[in-house]
């Protein structure tokens, strides 16, 4: 299958596909953040537990997109992108229309429930964006890669704005989860015209070549190293969205606003933000003639916005709000982050590349609102933040400069 070369291909099938596909993920990605304290309130729990059992449930959902990631990149590199496009979105939408059904039962609590089924979500969540990046970066030129991509996750990402205001219209938290079930079960229909990337077939045809070998990113040193750095480089977007963003309830009493902050408003603005970054990035990388700099440039955007929201002494919800916002647009990188990964990658490993290393970014959020809880009750939840970010910035920093550059790269090789 030849590729296609001209402008065109930016608004062919595939695109737009994967574009529908991102927003639906990240619709069901972030609902729980939107819904958690609502939910957890209307399953009977106090402030404290909302806290604690919100952070449990997420960490749980965290960890079905980290094992979701392996398991939909190997499949990825072995048995086709479409193959992922079409069973993670399946898995993702039924376990979305159980939560929202979620009650006590005779065999489990709710709150136990909505953990196993977060984590089944997570784990269908977990191969949507990589697959559609690889087939995206696959069948457009080189030339369009970075927009094209930038395209698929600037669209997708306004699935977090239509999250909230889901739950806004009809005021109740099932009913946003039987819409983001819905809203897969139809996308599937879609899905029957996409064609298979020309590259991965390419490769199925040399049988001595052994695709989709997660193991592989450990037996070589200088893989390992690469795959290190470009999840270094996704650390400081989830810090904004999984500790800044999910627990601004929090940061928001700790900067003395009276004004109670709505954590499921702030992911809003924060994807918002995450959308017009995402758009701006392609063509940033496009200028610049480089992935690098577009990432450094907007990470240390987020990076000074960070510092704002947590030390400028904000007394408004309305600032905080305009501040997730503007370090949403920092992390809009996001897009740039996950093409990177695949362009590092041969196409026998580029989906487990493309898929796993945002999943393994996605994980990380657990270690993050572990240190999160283990630093607050000694320096308080401003500098608890402030640490965890610390870490984030420096690895994303360091990994961002000490990565190959991929900008303009021939995507038809193999890892040997």
């Amino acid at each position: 299958m030849s590729k296609p070369s001209n402008q065109n291909s930016l608004f062919g099938l595939p695109v737009i596909v994967a574009a529908l596909g991102y927003f639906v993920d990240i619709y069901d990605l972030l609902l729980f953040g939107i819904v958690r304290v609502p939910s957890l309130k209307d399953l009977g729990l106090n402030e404290q537990q909302v806290s604690e059992v919100g952070a449990s449930i997420l960490n749980w959902q965290m960890g079905g997109l980290l094992l979701g990631g392996i398991l939909w990149g190997v499949l990825g590199d072995k048995k086709g992108r479409l193959s992922v496009l079409f069973g993670s979105i399946v898995t993702y939408s039924v376990a979305n229309i159980l939560c929202g059904f979620i009650q006590d039962t005779s065999f489990l609590p709710a709150t136990e429930l909505y953990k196993y089924l977060r984590f089944v979500a997570g784990i269908g969540l977990a191969g949507e964006l990589g697959a559609g990046i690889t087939l995206v970066s696959e069948i457009l030129p080189k030339e369009l890669r970075a927009i094209g991509t930038s395209l698929v996750a600037g669209i997708g990402l306004f699935g977090a704005v239509v999250a909230y205001f889901t739950v806004e219209v009809f005021g109740d938290w099932r009913v946003a989860y039987f819409v983001g079930g819905g809203l897969g079960i139809g996308l599937l229909l879609l899905r029957i015209g996409v064609v298979e990337s020309g590259m991965f077939k390419g490769v199925t045809e040399q049988k001595h070549i052994a695709r989709g070998d997660f193991l592989s990113f450990f037996t070589n040193g200088e893989r390992f190293v690469r795959y290190l750095k470009c999840i270094g480089i996704g650390l400081p977007t989830w810090f904004v969205i999984g500790i800044l963003a999910t627990f601004s309830n929090e940061f928001g009493k700790a900067l003395g606003i009276e004004e109670p902050i709505k954590p499921g408003l702030s992911i809003m603005w924060c994807y918002v933000g995450l959308a017009g970054g995402d758009l701006a990035s392609g063509f940033i990388s496009h200028y610049f003639h480089s992935r690098k700099k577009a990432v450094a440039l907007l990470m240390a955007f987020a990076g000074v916005f960070s510092l704002i929201y947590l030390f400028a002494g904000i007394k408004s919800a309305t600032m905080l709000y305009v501040l997730c916002l503007a370090m949403g647009f920092g992390i809009g990188y996001w897009a740039m982050f996950v093409t990177i990964g695949a362009e590092q990658f041969g196409t026998n490993l580029r989906a487990t590349a493309a898929t796993t290393i945002p999943n393994m970014v996605r994980g990380t959020v657990i270690f993050m609102t572990g240190l999160y809880g283990y630093f607050k009750p000694s320096v308080d939840v401003i500098y608890a933040g402030a640490i965890v970010g610390l870490i984030c910035f420096v690895l994303g920093f360091y990994s961002t400069l000490t990565v190959p550059e991929t900008h303009g790269k021939d995507l038809d090789f193999i890892e040997s």
